[in-house]
């Protein structure tokens, strides 16, 4: 079995689907990219550009931070930038759920929308604004980190 799940092969042609509905042309970079976010959701650039060197070969910085700035506006990944450097990227795309990080060893989970539905918080104040996206951050320790 891959490292990557059962069937890399069908695994690669599902995202090239994703690529070319996003109207993005398929390129080995991109395909690497989604699936090293498949298997590790909320990772940093460095992460990214790491896992696709050893498992999928050579990228270069630049090419990954070209790769992940087309996926985001594309909308097949999310950047999200928590409090202090660097931003993570995500293929969860739903504006439902948020985020808990661990303060002592920096994982990230994703969290349900508090409230159930899509607007998650209903400001009591706008102040001119139209508000599109609403982002929590909840801050703890990790089941790990609490128990040591």
């Amino acid at each position: 079995m891959s490292p990557l799940g059962p069937d890399p092969g069908t695994a690669a042609q599902h995202l090239s689907e994703r690529l070319r509905r996003a109207s993005l042309r398929v390129t080995k970079q991109r395909v690497a990219v989604l699936r090293v976010l498949e298997q590790h959701p909320h990772a940093d650039a460095g992460f990214i550009i790491c896992a696709v060197r050893e498992r999928f070969g050579a990228i270069s910085v630049q090419a990954a931070y070209d790769v992940l700035a087309a996926l985001d506006t594309a909308g097949l990944v999310r950047r999200v930038e928590l409090a202090g450097p660097p931003a993570r990227y995500e293929l969860r795309m739903e504006n439902d759920h948020h985020h808990a990080v661990c303060r002592a060893c920096g994982v990230i989970a994703d969290i349900a929308c508090a409230t159930g539905d899509g607007s998650c918080l209903t400001p009591s104040a706008v102040h001119g604004f139209t508000i599109t996206e609403v982002e929590v951050t909840y801050w703890g320790l990790c089941p790990s980190c609490t128990t040591t």
